[in-house]
């Protein structure tokens, strides 16, 4: 059975740093790209960013990048998102993804591939 279980969220300044951990097991973990996709109150999910299976290449959405970082450790089966200079546009939550074979990597993929999600919030 696929897990995705996402950790490290909550309430933060603005300004402020989160690290994000994806715990996943039930597959391969090393050789499936993964995303990060985050939900606002009310709005619609978006993707955030982007990495490859081996770690080599990553992507990040515009407003994030420079203060988001995505990394992996295969060994551990373990996503991470770290997020510095938090604003409240930030808050969401946040879930990982396996990202499908065949789809664009900015693409947000179905909520099968979502794991639970992990809640943050900025706000003074």
């Amino acid at each position: 059975e696929v897990q995705l279980v996402e950790s490290g969220g909550g309430l933060v300044q603005p300004g402020g740093s989160l690290r994000l951990s994806c715990a996943a097991s039930g597959f391969t973990f090393g050789t499936y790209d993964m995303s990060w996709i985050r939900q606002a109150p009310g709005k619609g999910p978006e993707w955030v960013s982007f990495i490859s299976s081996g770690g080599g290449s990553t992507a990040y959405k515009d407003s994030v990048k420079g203060r988001f970082t995505i990394s992996r450790d295969n060994a551990k089966n373990t996503l991470y998102l770290q997020m510095n200079s938090l604003q409240p546009e930030d808050t969401a939550m946040y879930y990982c993804a396996k990202r499908p074979t065949g789809t664009r990597i900015t693409s947000v993929p179905s909520q099968d591939y979502w794991g639970q999600g992990t809640q943050v919030t900025v706000s003074s």
